[in-house]
């Protein structure tokens, strides 16, 4: 049953849909870039102090903006003689080297094991969590899968509401239960439905609490064992949904969630109304976790697999 391919083509995944939604960005990117280089004709001291400021006023991240730093050093010093012409494709290359040295699970993957595909999808309150579910099971469905979604996240009435809108609107039947119901009960309904219908994927919303992590802990790992009951080896991914507008955020929530629950892929949204794309640059290098999807806007086809040098060509040009 392969059905991933539908994410990983570079046709299907637009530069100019990308150059969109990446826009405030890029732009930020640019400006801050050329302040970097203004009144230089090479890559000196001064423009590596500027350059390191920009990428870190840009929420790359400090780790991967020294590790950037580092690489264009060694650069400057094998090549002698760097202008800040070529400072562009330098910096271009260097990320896309550092981005390329990371192990990610290939979106281009078949799946050939028990029916139905699991994924348990995790993330705090407001990052977009409900509506990737609905984007991403709408994709699904568009490739002739039979989609079923669960609506475990029972602790908020807009949650379910939200995802049962969906449902309707894509035409997926939603599973769930009375508001506070317990979610892993909600998981094995789904997942017993699903299998019993013949479903090739199921998407499990959680809900989006971090303010004990003890009890997430508890409440997911709960989830995820009640689920095997039913499909041995679900969840098949675990995948966390963060907001690129929060910047640095976005990392300590990913901190967080790992320290909870093993997650197994991520979902970046919101980025196309944020000057802070360059998260996803840190989030990709200090995570060895694949982010798989990026949220360009709030269109149903505006869920893109992340295609890690087409997001640096945009980024940079």
């Amino acid at each position: 049953m392969a059905f991933f391919g539908l994410f990983g083509k570079k046709d299907s995944e637009s530069r100019e849909a990308l150059d969109k939604g990446l826009e405030k960005t890029k732009a930020s990117f640019v400006e801050k870039l050329k302040r970097t280089i203004v009144g230089k004709s090479t890559v000196d001291d001064d423009v590596l102090d500027n350059l390191e400021e920009m990428l870190i006023t840009s929420d790359v991240g400090v780790e991967t903006t020294l590790k950037i730093i580092d690489r264009i050093k060694d650069r400057v010093k094998r090549d002698k003689y760097v202008n800040t012409d070529e400072l562009n494709k330098v910096l271009r290359e260097e990320i896309c080297g550092i981005m390329a040295e990371n192990t990610t699970a290939d979106i281009e993957m078949s799946y050939d094991g028990e029916k139905p595909y699991v994924i348990m999808v995790v993330g705090v309150n407001g990052v977009g969590k409900t509506t990737t579910i609905g984007k991403l099971a709408n994709k699904f469905k568009n490739q002739g899968l039979k989609v079923y979604l669960g609506a475990a996240d029972t602790f908020r009435a807009a949650a379910v509401e939200q995802l049962c809108i969906w449902g309707e609107r894509i035409g997926v039947p939603v599973i769930k239960q009375a508001m506070g119901a317990d979610p892993a009960s909600v998981a094995f309904d789904t997942l017993s439905s699903a299998k019993k219908n013949g479903a090739d994927v199921v998407i499990i919303d959680t809900a989006g609490r971090l303010h004990n992590k003890v009890n997430l802990m508890n409440e997911l790992t709960k989830i995820k064992n009640v689920m095997k009951k039913v499909v041995p080896g679900a969840p098949n991914d675990v995948m966390l949904v963060l907001d690129g507008s929060t910047g640095q955020n976005a990392f300590e929530q990913a901190k967080q969630f790992s320290k909870a629950t093993e997650i197994t892929s991520l979902t970046v949204t919101k980025l196309d109304g944020t000057a802070k794309g360059g998260v996803v640059l840190g989030i990709s290098d200090q995570f060895s976790i694949p982010v798989k999807y990026i949220g360009l806007g709030e269109g149903v086809d505006d869920l893109r697999s992340f295609d890690k040098e087409l997001f640096v060509e945009s980024l940079l040009g």
